[in-house]
């Protein structure tokens, strides 16, 4: 009665809770186009552009859209190399500043102060007593007072914040109007202008034809990448952010590593002083105006939870090179800076709203 086709029992899951089937298949049978392996792998996928590789190639496409937009609006004077490195020594600063705002909304908080804490650093730094021991001895006087008045300032938000149970938009608040109200006392309200040679021609200089300021910033962003990403205190970063009272319960110590997280932003802006110092070779009262809004911007941008419990370095680091494109862009066509501001707010608007209905569909059952 024609050829018997062989055939073979093997067990399949059946409805999740109901146990196992035996059906038979038949191994010469073509797969099915829209069974479980179809099924698994478009969930697959589904799930993979929901999460951060999803949420890096919108930023790109983003990215690559306002470039588009540069080159139709602005032509060569967008394209042209010095453009661009423009473009990159904007970011480079600004990317320092957001990569250390990254760690403390991951773990929960945020941090107002994060362009005042530049300018007392640059202030600083820049005095005439650091300057002359610089010009004595090296400008690494002037790099180590730029970050130990960064990492200071962090350390006492972060002691407001974790052992003196303020709020942290209250406590960094207050570290805003202190920090740069010492800024200006120490500058009397003038700026300071660098006169070590030495430290301008290292720090303004290239490397292979790219900036300084540019490798810094790539260096702290790879630096922040491993550390949020491959260490126990990334580890716990993400768990205190998204539990506090579940982290303290794990045996981390909450206190203690919120205090680092601030540190560590005070420290990126030490960083953050430097570069803009070597950038306008001045220190000034006047440096970071807005830079607090600015990062926490990019970061929001980039995929971060404002809530805490996740966060993205490489999502910042696209999110601070949309937002200076924009700026770049905005400049070239003459647009004002006002207009700027209503741009980054829309924007901001929208990144939170999208970050609202992806927690909505990744909890929803």
């Amino acid at each position: 009665m024609g050829e018997e086709v062989a055939r073979s029992k093997a067990p399949v899951q059946d409805e999740p809770g109901h146990g196992q089937a035996m059906v038979e298949v038949d191994p010469t049978a073509p797969a099915p186009r829209n069974g479980r392996g179809g099924a698994a792998a478009s969930t697959s996928l589904r799930n993979l552009l929901k999460g951060g590789v999803g949420r890096n190639v919108g930023l790109v496409v983003a990215l690559v859209l306002l470039c588009i937009v540069g080159l139709a609006t602005s032509g060569d004077r967008f394209a042209s190399s010095a453009n661009v490195l423009t473009i990159l020594r904007l970011a480079a600063v600004i990317g320092v500043v957001s990569i250390g705002m990254t760690f403390v909304i991951t773990g929960g908080g945020i941090d107002l102060s994060v362009g005042a804490m530049l300018a007392l650093a640059s202030v600083w730094a820049t005095t005439l007593a650091t300057q002359q021991m610089a010009a004595d001895y090296h400008w690494i006087f002037m790099v180590s007072t730029a970050l130990l008045v960064g990492a200071a300032c962090g350390l006492v938000n972060g002691l407001l914040v974790a052992y003196g149970k303020i709020v942290p938009f209250i406590a960094t608040l207050a570290m805003l109007a202190g920090a740069r109200g010492l800024a200006e006392i120490l500058s009397d309200r003038k700026t300071q202008i660098i006169s070590v040679n030495s430290f301008v021609d290292f720090f303004g200089g290239s490397l292979i034809g790219i900036p300084v300021l540019v490798w810094m910033f790539l260096l702290v962003a790879a630096a922040g990448w491993v550390l949020l990403n491959r260490t126990t205190f990334g580890r716990r970063t993400f768990a205190v952010g998204g539990n506090a009272e579940a982290a303290r319960l794990a045996g981390i110590k909450v206190q203690r590593h919120t205090v680092a997280l601030y540190v560590l932003a005070g420290l990126c802006c030490g960083i953050a002083a430097v570069m803009l110092m070597a950038r306008t070779t001045t220190g000034s009262s006047t440096h970071g105006q807005l830079y607090e809004l600015d990062a926490i911007a990019a970061v929001v941008i980039g995929g971060t939870l404002l809530s805490g419990g996740r966060g993205t370095i490489v999502g910042t680091v696209f999110g601070v090179m949309i937002f200076t494109t924009l700026n770049n862009v905005f400049t070239l066509n003459n647009l004002s800076i006002s207009a700027q501001s209503v741009a980054k707010g829309l924007i901001i608007v929208i990144a939170v709203l999208l970050q609202q209905r992806l927690a909505a569909r990744a909890t929803a059952p």
